[in-house]
């Protein structure tokens, strides 16, 4: 059987997103039905591909006095599921159930990276970075998750192994605890200057 991976990176979007949109939830679990792309197809084919529609969006509007004086940027930057984007093509349901736990996987990624993104503007912005301060944090962040993704599907086959699948995502939900003091409605602590 030919096979075919195709993994949907992670990219900065400054235009928000469609209705279609999910934001992350540690309590939503992503269903096959989700994936409402066009080119979705179970069955009659011989190769399998999941383009996960999976992104980081970072959007804010504030004036310049107010973002001077800004440092938690945590409501500005979301981890997106978007439906229309979705899409899985499998020979049968069983490999789509493989690639759809790949997904909630990459899902429960994008979100543990969406908060290390936070971390590291909420550290680096001083009162004179300039409005373009992100980027590089950005980039960097996105090149890391880009690499810790197509590793994960190379280890696993994109969810064809389970085993080593399972083992990858409780890492990552370890992993998200570590940063919750960044999710979306979160406000983190000022470190108190020692004297």
């Amino acid at each position: 059987m030919r096979k075919v991976f195709i993994i949907a990176f992670i990219f900065l979007n400054t235009f928000g997103y469609s209705q279609t949109g999910i934001e992350w939830n540690e309590d939503y679990v992503l269903q096959l039905s989700y994936f409402q792309s066009s080119a979705t197809k179970i069955g009659d084919v011989n190769i399998y591909s999941l383009h996960s529609g999976i992104t980081m969006n970072f959007m804010y509007q504030i004036s310049n006095a107010e973002f001077m004086f800004k440092k938690n940027f945590n409501s500005a930057v979301k981890c997106v599921f978007n439906r229309n984007a979705a899409s899985i093509i499998a020979p049968d349901t069983a490999i789509a159930l493989c690639l759809l736990d790949f997904a909630r996987f990459e899902f429960d990624l994008t979100e543990l990276y969406t908060r290390k993104f936070r971390k590291k503007m909420f550290k680096e912005k001083s009162a004179f970075s300039g409005s373009d301060f992100f980027e590089p944090i950005f980039n960097k962040i996105q090149a890391e998750l880009n690499v810790r993704i197509a590793n994960a599907g190379n280890k696993t086959d994109l969810g064809r192994n389970k085993n080593e699948l399972k083992t990858l995502h409780e890492e990552v939900l370890n992993e998200l605890k570590e940063y919750s003091e960044y999710c979306y409605t979160c406000q983190p602590q000022k470190k108190k200057k020692k004297k």
